[in-house]
Protein backbone atom coordinates (compact mmCIF):
# COMPACT_ATOMS: atom_id res chain seq x y z
CA UNK A 1 0.00 0.00 0.00
CA UNK A 2 2.06 3.68 -1.09
CA UNK A 3 2.11 6.14 1.78
CA UNK A 4 -0.30 9.50 0.43
CA UNK A 5 1.91 12.83 0.51
CA UNK A 6 -0.15 15.89 1.87
CA UNK A 7 1.14 18.70 -0.15
CA UNK A 8 1.43 21.64 2.22
CA UNK A 9 -1.34 24.06 1.70
CA UNK A 10 0.54 27.66 3.25
CA UNK A 11 -1.14 30.56 2.89
CA UNK A 12 -1.88 33.81 4.73
CA UNK A 13 -5.50 35.67 5.94
CA UNK A 14 -6.58 37.88 8.55
CA UNK A 15 -6.71 37.12 12.00
CA UNK A 16 -10.23 36.47 13.06
CA UNK A 17 -11.75 36.15 16.92
CA UNK A 18 -12.22 32.28 15.65
CA UNK A 19 -8.71 32.08 15.27
CA UNK A 20 -8.34 33.21 19.31
CA UNK A 21 -8.06 29.22 20.57
CA UNK A 22 -5.68 28.24 18.25
CA UNK A 23 -3.38 31.55 19.01
CA UNK A 24 -3.77 30.94 22.41
CA UNK A 25 -2.25 27.43 21.47
CA UNK A 26 0.71 28.50 19.86
CA UNK A 27 1.36 31.54 22.95
CA UNK A 28 1.45 27.87 25.13
CA UNK A 29 3.64 26.32 22.66
CA UNK A 30 6.26 29.54 23.12
CA UNK A 31 5.55 29.16 26.83
CA UNK A 32 4.31 33.48 26.89
CA UNK A 33 1.47 33.67 29.57
CA UNK A 34 -1.32 34.58 27.80
CA UNK A 35 -5.23 33.78 28.18
CA UNK A 36 -7.63 33.53 25.69
CA UNK A 37 -8.89 36.48 27.01
CA UNK A 38 -5.61 38.48 26.98
CA UNK A 39 -5.60 37.08 22.99
CA UNK A 40 -9.14 38.69 22.95
CA UNK A 41 -9.05 42.15 24.27
CA UNK A 42 -5.12 42.60 21.81
CA UNK A 43 -7.25 41.27 19.12
CA UNK A 44 -10.09 43.26 19.61
CA UNK A 45 -7.86 46.82 19.80
CA UNK A 46 -5.94 46.03 16.93
CA UNK A 47 -5.84 44.03 13.27
CA UNK A 48 -3.65 40.99 12.30
CA UNK A 49 -2.68 37.88 10.46
CA UNK A 50 -2.50 34.14 10.34
CA UNK A 51 -0.39 31.87 8.45
CA UNK A 52 -2.60 28.70 7.91
CA UNK A 53 -1.12 25.07 6.80
CA UNK A 54 -3.94 22.36 5.98
CA UNK A 55 -6.47 24.08 8.33
CA UNK A 56 -4.21 24.60 10.66
CA UNK A 57 -2.86 28.29 11.85
CA UNK A 58 1.06 28.03 12.59
CA UNK A 59 1.77 31.68 13.13
CA UNK A 60 -0.22 34.77 14.35
CA UNK A 61 1.22 38.91 14.02
CA UNK A 62 -1.24 41.93 15.20
CA UNK A 63 -0.55 45.23 14.81
CA UNK A 64 -2.93 48.18 16.40
CA UNK A 65 -3.01 51.60 15.11
CA UNK A 66 -2.77 55.00 17.26
CA UNK A 67 -4.23 58.13 15.57
CA UNK A 68 -3.11 58.85 12.67
CA UNK A 69 0.33 58.62 12.24
CA UNK A 70 2.19 56.13 14.79
CA UNK A 71 1.34 51.74 15.66
CA UNK A 72 2.97 49.14 17.43
CA UNK A 73 2.88 45.38 16.39
CA UNK A 74 3.70 42.12 17.92
CA UNK A 75 2.01 38.80 19.33
CA UNK A 76 4.50 38.04 16.28
CA UNK A 77 4.54 33.91 16.71
CA UNK A 78 5.32 30.67 14.73
CA UNK A 79 5.26 27.07 15.59
CA UNK A 80 8.00 25.27 17.07
CA UNK A 81 8.12 22.97 14.31
CA UNK A 82 7.38 25.77 11.59
CA UNK A 83 10.21 27.67 12.21
CA UNK A 84 13.33 28.56 9.85
CA UNK A 85 10.54 28.79 7.01
CA UNK A 86 10.52 32.28 6.28
CA UNK A 87 6.56 32.39 7.56
CA UNK A 88 7.82 34.90 10.58
CA UNK A 89 8.61 37.46 8.27
CA UNK A 90 6.09 37.53 6.02
CA UNK A 91 3.66 37.79 8.62
CA UNK A 92 5.51 40.80 9.60
CA UNK A 93 5.90 42.00 6.17
CA UNK A 94 1.90 41.80 5.81
CA UNK A 95 1.62 43.59 9.69
CA UNK A 96 4.11 46.37 8.41
CA UNK A 97 1.83 46.95 4.93
CA UNK A 98 -1.30 47.62 7.06
CA UNK A 99 0.65 50.39 9.60
CA UNK A 100 2.28 51.75 5.74
CA UNK A 101 4.33 54.75 6.38
CA UNK A 102 3.37 55.39 10.51
CA UNK A 103 6.07 55.20 12.90
CA UNK A 104 6.21 52.11 14.12
CA UNK A 105 7.58 50.28 17.22
CA UNK A 106 8.04 47.37 18.72
CA UNK A 107 9.55 45.27 21.23
CA UNK A 108 12.34 42.86 20.24
CA UNK A 109 13.93 39.68 21.92
CA UNK A 110 17.53 39.00 20.97
CA UNK A 111 16.35 36.48 18.90
CA UNK A 112 13.73 38.80 16.67
CA UNK A 113 16.04 41.61 16.58
CA UNK A 114 18.10 40.84 13.41
CA UNK A 115 15.09 40.44 11.43
CA UNK A 116 13.14 43.19 12.19
CA UNK A 117 16.87 45.25 11.78
CA UNK A 118 16.50 43.55 8.07
CA UNK A 119 12.80 45.17 7.70
CA UNK A 120 14.06 48.68 8.83
CA UNK A 121 13.62 49.02 12.88
CA UNK A 122 16.28 50.47 14.48
CA UNK A 123 16.80 50.32 18.48
CA UNK A 124 15.96 53.25 20.74
CA UNK A 125 15.58 51.84 23.83
CA UNK A 126 14.82 49.30 26.62
CA UNK A 127 12.40 47.55 28.65
CA UNK A 128 12.46 45.10 31.82
CA UNK A 129 10.05 42.64 32.84
CA UNK A 130 9.75 42.60 36.33
CA UNK A 131 7.22 39.96 38.21
CA UNK A 132 6.27 38.06 41.24
CA UNK A 133 4.48 36.76 43.78
CA UNK A 134 3.57 39.74 46.62
CA UNK A 135 4.24 38.61 50.37
CA UNK A 136 3.90 41.59 51.88
CA UNK A 137 2.21 44.86 51.23
CA UNK A 138 4.44 47.43 50.68
CA UNK A 139 3.39 51.00 52.61
CA UNK A 140 2.10 53.48 50.38
CA UNK A 141 3.79 56.50 50.99
CA UNK A 142 2.27 59.41 49.69
CA UNK A 143 3.86 62.75 48.19
CA UNK A 144 3.51 65.62 50.64
CA UNK A 145 0.15 67.06 50.32
CA UNK A 146 -1.30 64.63 47.09
CA UNK A 147 -4.04 61.97 48.01
CA UNK A 148 -5.28 58.94 45.93
CA UNK A 149 -8.27 58.22 45.08
CA UNK A 150 -10.47 55.86 42.62
CA UNK A 151 -10.86 56.56 38.96
CA UNK A 152 -14.25 58.34 38.23
CA UNK A 153 -15.60 58.41 34.52
CA UNK A 154 -15.17 62.53 34.84
CA UNK A 155 -11.41 61.61 35.00
CA UNK A 156 -11.66 60.03 31.24
CA UNK A 157 -10.43 62.69 29.07
CA UNK A 158 -7.69 63.82 31.55
CA UNK A 159 -6.55 60.34 31.51
CA UNK A 160 -6.61 59.88 27.94
CA UNK A 161 -4.33 63.26 27.56
CA UNK A 162 -1.88 61.91 30.31
CA UNK A 163 -1.53 58.19 28.63
CA UNK A 164 -0.81 59.45 25.51
CA UNK A 165 1.65 62.31 26.68
CA UNK A 166 3.61 59.38 28.48
CA UNK A 167 3.69 56.94 26.13
CA UNK A 168 3.39 59.09 23.15
CA UNK A 169 0.85 57.32 21.28
CA UNK A 170 -2.41 58.36 20.94
CA UNK A 171 -4.67 56.57 23.67
CA UNK A 172 -8.04 57.89 22.45
CA UNK A 173 -9.12 54.49 22.27
CA UNK A 174 -7.04 52.68 24.02
CA UNK A 175 -7.70 53.72 27.29
CA UNK A 176 -11.46 53.19 27.41
CA UNK A 177 -10.95 50.17 26.28
CA UNK A 178 -8.05 49.05 28.69
CA UNK A 179 -10.99 50.42 31.49
CA UNK A 180 -13.22 48.56 30.43
CA UNK A 181 -11.01 45.04 31.26
CA UNK A 182 -9.38 46.60 34.37
CA UNK A 183 -9.88 45.47 37.68
CA UNK A 184 -9.93 49.35 38.31
CA UNK A 185 -7.79 52.34 38.55
CA UNK A 186 -6.35 55.28 41.15
CA UNK A 187 -5.29 58.88 40.84
CA UNK A 188 -3.20 60.71 42.63
CA UNK A 189 -4.29 64.55 43.00
CA UNK A 190 -2.83 67.47 43.94
CA UNK A 191 -5.58 70.27 45.16
CA UNK A 192 -7.76 68.50 42.79
CA UNK A 193 -5.32 68.63 39.67
CA UNK A 194 -4.24 64.71 38.69
CA UNK A 195 -0.67 64.31 39.12
CA UNK A 196 -0.43 60.54 38.34
CA UNK A 197 -2.45 57.46 37.60
CA UNK A 198 -2.11 53.48 37.57
CA UNK A 199 -4.44 50.40 36.04
CA UNK A 200 -4.11 47.21 37.21
CA UNK A 201 -6.09 44.48 35.53
CA UNK A 202 -6.29 40.34 35.38
CA UNK A 203 -3.24 38.99 32.68
CA UNK A 204 -1.77 35.96 32.26
CA UNK A 205 -0.65 33.75 35.67
CA UNK A 206 -2.02 36.54 37.75
CA UNK A 207 -2.35 40.26 37.37
CA UNK A 208 -0.80 43.21 35.82
CA UNK A 209 0.07 46.85 36.67
CA UNK A 210 0.11 49.29 33.44
CA UNK A 211 -0.35 51.70 32.45
CA UNK A 212 1.46 54.09 35.23
CA UNK A 213 1.96 57.26 33.88
CA UNK A 214 2.96 60.27 36.53
CA UNK A 215 4.43 63.58 36.60
CA UNK A 216 8.34 63.19 37.46
CA UNK A 217 8.65 63.39 41.26
CA UNK A 218 11.27 63.41 43.72
CA UNK A 219 12.69 59.61 43.77
CA UNK A 220 9.96 59.02 41.34
CA UNK A 221 8.03 58.77 45.15
CA UNK A 222 4.44 58.93 43.02
CA UNK A 223 5.04 56.30 40.56
CA UNK A 224 6.23 53.95 43.63
CA UNK A 225 2.89 55.19 45.61
CA UNK A 226 0.47 54.15 42.43
CA UNK A 227 2.97 50.63 42.46
CA UNK A 228 2.55 49.82 46.04
CA UNK A 229 -1.05 50.62 46.08
CA UNK A 230 -1.63 48.30 43.54
CA UNK A 231 0.59 45.47 45.23
CA UNK A 232 -1.26 46.05 48.74
CA UNK A 233 -4.39 44.58 46.62
CA UNK A 234 -2.72 41.51 45.62
CA UNK A 235 -1.03 40.12 48.77
CA UNK A 236 -0.43 36.32 47.80
CA UNK A 237 -1.08 36.66 43.88
CA UNK A 238 1.30 36.39 41.06
CA UNK A 239 2.06 40.48 39.83
CA UNK A 240 3.89 41.73 36.82
CA UNK A 241 5.04 45.39 35.34
CA UNK A 242 6.86 46.19 32.70
CA UNK A 243 8.82 48.74 32.73
CA UNK A 244 10.67 51.44 30.47
CA UNK A 245 14.00 51.60 30.32
CA UNK A 246 15.37 54.63 32.90
CA UNK A 247 12.15 54.96 33.87
CA UNK A 248 13.87 55.14 37.96
CA UNK A 249 12.12 52.60 39.70
CA UNK A 250 14.24 49.56 38.47
CA UNK A 251 15.94 49.01 41.54
CA UNK A 252 13.15 49.79 43.96
CA UNK A 253 11.00 47.04 42.15
CA UNK A 254 12.90 44.17 43.27
CA UNK A 255 12.73 45.18 47.17
CA UNK A 256 8.97 45.16 46.82
CA UNK A 257 9.08 41.51 45.57
CA UNK A 258 9.15 42.24 41.93
CA UNK A 259 12.15 40.99 40.36
CA UNK A 260 13.77 41.54 37.08
CA UNK A 261 13.05 38.25 34.55
CA UNK A 262 13.60 39.48 31.41
CA UNK A 263 14.71 42.28 28.96
CA UNK A 264 13.36 43.21 25.59
CA UNK A 265 14.83 46.40 22.95
CA UNK A 266 12.59 48.43 21.86
CA UNK A 267 12.32 49.52 18.15
CA UNK A 268 11.21 52.15 15.73
CA UNK A 269 10.81 51.89 12.03
CA UNK A 270 9.98 55.04 9.85
CA UNK A 271 11.45 57.44 12.15
CA UNK A 272 15.13 58.39 13.68
CA UNK A 273 15.95 56.51 16.58
CA UNK A 274 17.84 59.39 18.27
CA UNK A 275 14.33 61.44 18.37
CA UNK A 276 12.37 58.30 20.12
CA UNK A 277 15.52 57.19 22.69
CA UNK A 278 14.40 60.07 24.78
CA UNK A 279 11.03 60.81 27.10
CA UNK A 280 8.22 61.71 24.33
CA UNK A 281 6.88 64.39 27.42
CA UNK A 282 9.52 65.51 29.80
CA UNK A 283 6.29 66.61 31.92
CA UNK A 284 4.69 62.95 32.18
CA UNK A 285 6.73 59.63 32.37
CA UNK A 286 5.30 56.52 31.59
CA UNK A 287 6.79 54.07 34.72
CA UNK A 288 4.82 50.52 33.38
CA UNK A 289 3.20 50.27 30.17
CA UNK A 290 0.19 48.81 28.66
CA UNK A 291 1.95 45.38 27.33
CA UNK A 292 4.61 44.87 25.31
CA UNK A 293 2.78 44.78 22.20
CA UNK A 294 0.69 47.85 22.59
CA UNK A 295 3.36 49.36 24.76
Amino acid sequence: MSETTVKPDLHYRRFTTDDITAAHGLSVAVRWPHRPEDWRFAFDAGTGFVAEENGAVIGTALCWKFGAARGTLGMVIVSPDQQGRGIGRKLMELVLDELDERVTFLHATPAGQPLYEKLGFAACGALTQHQGTVEQAPPVVLPQGETLRAITPTDLPVLIELASRGSGLDRSATLPALLGVAQGGVVLERDGEITGFALARQFGRGYAIGPVVAAPSADNERAKALVSHWLTQHVGNFVRIDVPGGAGIEAWLPTVGLVPVDSVVKMVRNAEAAQHSVEPDAAWRAYGIINQAMA
